[in-house]
């Protein structure tokens, strides 16, 4: 079998979610003897031995294509016309498209190969995933909701032009099915993690309780809430909190019980502080299916978050505190929870978390999913 991937990116050249997906499906593929063929682009044309990041016997299934993404002035509307301009660069760099058996589409990669499709062009069967659909979830500013709602048009005719529509889960199944697209063409797979990232051991509770936040200092990923909170009960509980990424220093609370890490992009460094946490606190007001979830629970870590993107896919009541978005009340309610739970409330939460990664979430189990899906629709 052979996919044509088209992607905005691939990590580490290109950071984020998306890109750390793309990654991981075209290496899972390639293990499992499927050529890809990977049309991205790089962020940095510096940027040599693309090869290494994959195995020599990877290698054999993958082909890397770079593709360049337009660089625009800054005006309303610039990424939207800059993605639209990079789906037809990637478009022309497709020599023969019915030499594949599938292509699948990150975000708007495929848009001028979907409006192709939707003319009339012959093409193998075609997916789309726009993984969180942050454009369809709660904005906090009007920029933000003007922006987002630019968006909303060009995806939704997106998704329509796809004879598939890749899902993460949860609420982002819904948010598709809510916009008009046929449930017949939803197909739900998760994000997944690899296998390594899974402790052997299930560390003991700390005490005091350790907390964990990873992220950007972002209005959306809640961490406004969060100082709220913590400034609140820092003089009333015993506990400790651990920040792991770039947070300008006058931004953070002083307090020796408040660690900042600055940002780690050493795996096993990462892995080490996950593992001396508890629990990891995710608070945002958008999200797709958030790796670093994943990443805690492979850990060993409990996890409060809130109920946005298909975090309910990975996070309830068995191992955390699924909470409302932007509510400071059920975060403090679920901080303090946490801080009050026994050792044995606490640690099955953490042995949970590790065998719902065990059951759902790795990438052999994903690729399984992923690999039957587009042999249903070949």
């Amino acid at each position: 079998m052979k996919i044509a991937l088209l992607t905005n990116g691939i990590y580490p050249y290109v950071i984020g979610g998306m890109q750390k997906h793309s990654y991981y499906l075209a290496k899972y593929l390639a293990k499992n003897s499927i050529y890809v063929t990977v049309y991205h682009y790089l962020s940095n044309t510096e940027h040599t031995g693309l090869q290494k990041l994959f195995s020599d016997e990877e290698y054999q299934y993958i082909q890397l294509i770079t593709v360049d993404f337009p660089k625009l002035k800054k005006i309303p509307g610039h990424y939207l016309i800059a993605c639209y301009l990079y789906s037809k660069n990637i478009f022309n760099a497709i020599d023969n498209i019915n030499s594949f058996d599938f292509i699948y589409i990150q975000g708007f990669s495929g848009w001028k190969l979907l409006q192709a499709h939707k003319n009339g062009l012959n093409t193998p069967p075609i997916g789309v995933n726009f993984h969180g659909l942050e454009m369809f979830q709660k904005s906090l500013t009007l920029r933000e909701k003007f922006e987002r709602f630019m968006f909303r048009p060009f995806v939704i005719n997106n998704l329509n032009s796809a004879d598939i529509c890749l899902s993460l889960g949860g609420n982002l199944s819904n948010i598709i099915y809510s916009i008009g697209i046929n449930s017949n063409k939803i197909n739900q797979i998760a994000n997944g993690i690899e296998n390594t990232w899974i402790s052997p051991i299930v560390k003991p509770i700390y005490r005091p309780i350790k907390f964990l936040f990873v992220g950007r200092y972002e209005r959306r990923k809640g961490i406004e809430e969060l100082y709220i909170v913590i400034n609140k009960l820092l003089p009333e509980f015993e506990f400790e909190f651990n920040f792991v990424g770039s947070i300008p220093e006058y931004l953070q609370i002083k307090s020796p019980r408040v660690t900042y890490w600055g940002l780690i992009k050493d795996v096993e460094k990462l892995q080490s502080i996950f593992q001396q946490c508890d629990v990891l606190v995710c608070p945002s007001h958008s999200e797709g299916m958030p790796t670093v979830i994943l990443e805690a629970m492979a850990s060993g870590l409990a996890v409060i978050a809130t109920d946005v993107g298909a975090v309910s896919e990975m996070v309830s009541e068995q191992n955390g505190w699924l909470i409302s978005p932007g509510s400071t009340h059920q975060l403090r309610e679920a901080l303090i929870n946490a801080i009050h739970a026994s050792d044995e409330e606490l640690t099955n939460k953490k042995i949970k978390s590790q065998s719902i990664v065990r059951e759902h979430f790795t990438w052999d189990k994903v690729i399984k999913k992923t690999i039957a899906t587009i042999e249903s629709v070949i």
